[in-house]
């Protein structure tokens, strides 16, 4: 099944494109953007200008035509606060409905921040603990609290950037009474919400929307390109960024790298607005989230057909389920896969007091195993380095782009060559991290190592130091001959990372004659060669 989403925002008109898996999740496959500002003539109860409707009309045709060419079962369209205030907005919701054939439902502030809410705590792990949403639009701004499973508290502002503009921007660039007339302004629409939030002292905030996910870029110091989700922007760093643009003209934020110049007019509203909803909350930080208003479109249908409720159920986890769809997109061999990642796990347990590594990292570990071999979905030869492109660019949620890349490394580095810092993405690595990758990847390729055969027939591992050397004793449960051959030829990596010899013992249910031993040798071969093959794709 496919969905198609389209908002039509006061600033702009976006639509995505989803594929639902089987497990009803979904992943974006198209999206398109064109900044029409309703916002610019709607807002207040004026007119939208026959220009700006005319645009939007065939804005929507032509999204309406990618939909259908993706042969969508459903397009889902809302229109916010530029459509709902405009003394036109009826009718050109009628004009949609009949030149386009796309109904166009309109709705209210505390709809619209219902639905965001539930887009951004699905696409950041936020676990049990309530957060605060921030969605800056052009016509309002919603502020939300709550967890994954409920909305404590919801409200919509008449506080979008072009509203905010048009009231308070008088000169270029924004004199400083007018800064401060806009900040009194927000005090007044949302003091009293702000300070009910601040008491609460929530750790995590939140914010989605264009506007918040351009400034945030440029608080962090983001390069063109670089992934924005669950990047954790620093308040000071806003507050930075606001002395800067709010001193600019809009020349000089026209010419910012990494700007939308099309926002570089509404820039100072967004940036005093962003920056004065973070201090009267007392937030610390900002994560930056893109899910917004459309996805929480697609999610809302899901669930309103009994359907995604099943599959938060079946697995509550945002981040092992984002792994598990990224493999299961790409075919991955399941009893492999997760047989190497709980070996791998026991290596890691096994040998904490030596390396001394956490949750966190197990974790990691975790997912870089089962994502390992993804890249034979592309083709067996490089597989690994097609597992590594996979993983950066299989929109994995709930992680950050540096926990991304890490989990990549690992998949990258499970054989062939090792580590090292002549390889571009790993010498961009922190010290700590590229330790961490070292250590994790040498544990997934021993853990390959003892399922060789692709048959699964080690049944358990016990690791113990003594006299100098770490013995890893395996259980089996059938031959293991292939096993003991891989994993002692792979061991080396993390022997020499742990500064001790590692010896390796595998049990057999039971003793055979040397010919019986190398029937089965040879049988093993041709399953594993059997298991491999058909995920080669020519």
């Amino acid at each position: 099944m496919q969905i198609a989403a389209i908002d039509i925002g006061s600033n702009s008109i976006h639509m995505i494109v989803c594929r639902v898996g089987a497990d009803l999740s979904f992943d974006v496959i198209d999206r398109e953007k064109d900044m029409i500002r309703l916002g610019a003539d709607g807002l207040d109860g004026g007119r939208i200008a026959d220009a700006s409707l005319t645009a939007a009309l065939a804005t929507l045709s032509r999204f309406c035509r990618i939909a259908r060419s993706h042969q969508v079962d459903e397009i889902l369209a809302v229109a916010t606060s530029a459509v709902r205030e405009a003394a036109n907005g009826a009718e050109f919701v009628g004009a949609v409905e009949r030149e386009l054939g796309l109904h166009v439902r309109v709705i209210s502030g505390t709809e619209e921040a219902r639905l965001i809410h539930r887009a951004a705590v699905y696409a950041v792990d936020v676990g049990r603990r309530p957060a605060v949403v921030i969605d800056i639009g052009g016509g309002s701004t919603e502020i939300t609290v709550g967890t994954v499973d409920r909305i404590q508290a919801e409200r919509s502002f008449h506080l979008g950037v072009i509203r905010l503009t048009q009231y308070f921007v008088t000169a270029d660039p924004i004199a400083q009474r007018d800064e401060r007339r806009m900040v009194r302004h927000i005090g007044r629409e949302a003091g009293a919400y702000l300070r009910q939030i601040a008491r609460r002292r929530i750790d995590r905030v939140i914010g989605t929307s264009g506007t918040i996910l351009a400034l945030g870029a440029l608080a962090a110091g983001a390069r063109a390109g670089d992934d924005l989700r669950n990047r954790r922007v620093a308040v000071k760093d806003v507050a930075r960024l606001r002395t800067r643009l709010t001193a600019m003209t809009l020349d000089e934020r026209r010419a910012i790298a990494g700007l939308d110049p099309r926002r570089a007019d509404v820039a100072p509203a967004g940036i005093v607005l962003l920056d004065t909803l973070l201090n009267r909350i007392g937030a610390r930080e900002l994560t930056l989230c893109d899910f917004a208003l459309r996805e929480g479109l697609i999610l809302d249908y899901l669930e309103r057909n009994r359907t995604h409720v099943q599959t938060i159920a079946r697995d509550p986890d945002i981040r092992r389920r984002s792994v598990l769809e990224l493999a299961e997109r790409c075919r991955y061999v399941a009893p492999h896969a997760q047989q190497v990642a709980r070996l791998a796990r026991a290596v890691f347990d096994g040998t904490r007091d030596r390396h001394k590594l956490g949750a966190r990292e197990r974790e990691w570990l975790e997912y870089g195993a089962l994502l390992h071999d993804v890249g034979s979905h592309i083709g067996y030869e490089r597989h690994h380095k097609h597992s590594a492109y996979l993983i950066r660019h299989g929109g994995l949620r709930g992680f950050t782009p540096e926990e991304v890349e890490i989990i990549a490394l690992i998949a990258r580095y499970h054989r062939r060559t090792t580590p090292r810092r002549s390889h571009e993405e790993f010498a961009r690595l922190s010290r700590t991290d590229r330790r961490t990758v070292r250590l994790l990847s040498a544990m997934v390729r021993l853990a390959e190592g003892l399922d060789r055969s692709h048959a699964q027939v080690i049944t358990r591992l016990r690791l113990r130091v003594a006299h100098g050397t770490l013995t890893i004793r395996a259980a089996a449960s059938g031959d293991a001959e292939l096993e003991q051959w891989a994993a002692d030829r792979h061991a080396t990596p993390l022997a020499e990372l742990l500064a001790l010899p590692i010896r390796i013992v595998i049990a057999a249910p039971s003793r055979r004659s040397p010919g019986k031993d190398l029937t089965r040798h040879a049988r093993h071969a041709r399953r594993a060669a059997r298991v491999s093959r058909p995920s080669v794709r020519r």
